[in-house]
């Protein structure tokens, strides 16, 4: 049997892309903008015009929520719809006016609002205009929206959050090619590096000067934590694990808990010419406006070697120039994503927090098992029967309580996701929700997990 600590939150996690739909939305993000120009980059041409409905089924889909026992939602506010002009935060009264809705049927079903601001969305204005968060006029930008969110909706919303994996802003818009803009440069991936953590940090500025000392508002931000491990004990793999560390999570990490950037990244990036542009004040501020709260996404680990191609050849600068990654024979995947199942990384990232970050108050923010052609599991009732989701929530909940027993300061676990929603490029090839979304018609209903979720959260405790 594992019991969880008493006040321990079960929740869910979504975003606005991802499930509202663009019905009354003033402006386009990156990603309305790009599927216009080129729906077949999108899995079978769907796009972000409809999602799961949530604009227009909210009341609905939160009492299925409900049903489920997620007692606490994490979303997003997204700027494109709230924001009216982007120079003077003057508000879309139609924007706003749905999210205080939202907030409204949230409490009314028993459901506390956990809010994020930026989940990948940027408004394409903005990045074309500036070129998004390249710019650090954008990051003043960012802060005076988030101050808009929080004098709007701070009555009713205590736990908020700057960012949603912002390395993956990196990963997909600046590195690899899978969200917009499309661009492969490292250097200007390290300076976008430097600005989210810069614009996060204004955000939090804007959040204390509201709400001072008041201790019962919260503000954090989520990051998605893939512990590097290196394939063998060898010098080589031993250092590429330890860059690619650096990299993929003390980046973000450090800044956010500890006010400052690690010593040895700063190192390697200065030597080899790419340090970003920074200033003592703004570095000043980094360490003032550290995080209340941290939330953490994990879904895979991240195993590297030594690179086949000494880092000392003539290419072009990327991270990725210090690890290859490191396929393990033997792992366990979750084939329709490609993803490696291993959940004692979540009990290895509980002890580095107790460890090496204070302590600090977090919480599971996202994980979950996506799956293609959940149909095929479905009974004659027209339930999915996904034991394999369940199980999955098993092992890794496992892990975190031997993490949280170790004493790790961690409160609450929030599946990835309540209702299937819209994936970006992966429109909805793999689902992950406690809840079927029917796309052709909206109907919704709970899957086997749905049920399973809704004992979990009411007994604290599972077998």
């Amino acid at each position: 049997m594992y019991t969880f600590p008493k006040n321990f939150i079960w929740g869910a996690a979504t975003s606005g892309p991802q499930s509202e739909g663009n019905f009354k939305k003033r402006h386009q993000n990156v990603f309305d903008y790009w599927y216009t120009k080129d729906p077949s980059a999108f899995y079978a041409g769907v796009g972000p015009d409809t999602t799961s409905n949530f604009y227009n089924d909210y009341e609905n889909d939160l009492k299925l929520m409900h049903q489920a026992g997620i007692k606490a939602l994490r979303t997003s506010i997204q700027w494109s719809r709230l924001i009216a002009d982007f120079e003077t935060c003057e508000v879309d009264q139609k924007g706003a006016d749905f999210y205080s809705r939202v907030i409204d049927a949230m409490l009314a079903n028993g459901i506390t609002p956990y809010i994020n601001l930026c989940h990948f969305d940027m408004p394409v204005e903005l990045q074309h205009k500036y070129g998004g968060f390249e710019s650090k006029h954008v990051t003043d930008l960012f802060a005076g929206f988030a101050k808009k969110c929080f004098e709007l909706y701070g009555d009713r919303v205590d736990h908020w959050f700057t960012f949603n994996e912002p390395k993956v802003i990196l990963d997909g818009g600046y590195l690899y090619q899978f969200h917009y803009p499309l661009k492969v440069d490292g250097p200007l991936a390290v300076q976008v590096a430097y600005n989210l953590n810069l614009a996060s940090a204004k955000a939090i500025k804007a959040f204390r000067e509201l709400y001072g000392q008041d201790k019962s508002k919260k503000i954090g931000t989520i990051l998605n934590l893939t512990p590097a491990y290196p394939a063998s004990d060898s010098p080589k793999d031993q250092a590429a694990a330890e860059f690619a560390e650096l990299w993929a999570n003390k980046m973000f990490l450090e800044p956010a808990v500890l006010g400052h950037y690690p010593q040895k990244l700063v190192e390697i990036l200065e030597r080899d010419g790419v340090l970003w542009e920074q200033t003592p004040a703004e570095l000043q501020l980094l360490k003032e406006q550290t995080v209340d709260v941290l939330g953490v996404n994990f879904y895979h680990p991240f195993r590297v070697k030594a690179p086949a191609v000494s880092p000392a050849s003539l290419q072009p600068w990327m991270p990725d120039i210090y690890f290859d990654e490191y396929e393990m024979p033997g792992r366990v995947m979750n084939v329709d994503k490609g993803w490696e199942i291993y959940p004692k990384a979540l009990y290895d990232i509980a002890v580095n927090i107790r460890d090496n970050y204070n302590n600090i108050e977090w919480f599971v923010s996202e994980n979950g098992m996506g799956v293609s052609g959940e149909e095929r599991f479905m009974d004659k009732n027209g339930v999915v029967c996904d034991d394999y989701r369940i199980e999955f929530m098993k092992k890794h909940l496992k892990a975190l309580h031997r993490g949280i027993k170790a004493g790790s300061n961690c409160h609450g676990y929030f599946v990835w996701t309540g209702i299937d929603c819209w994936s970006w490029k992966n429109a909805y090839r793999n689902r992950y929700g406690l809840i079927r979304d029917d796309i052709h018609t909206q109907i919704k209903t709970l899957k086997k997990s749905g049920h399973w979720f809704h004992e979990l959260s009411n007994k604290n405790i599972f077998e």
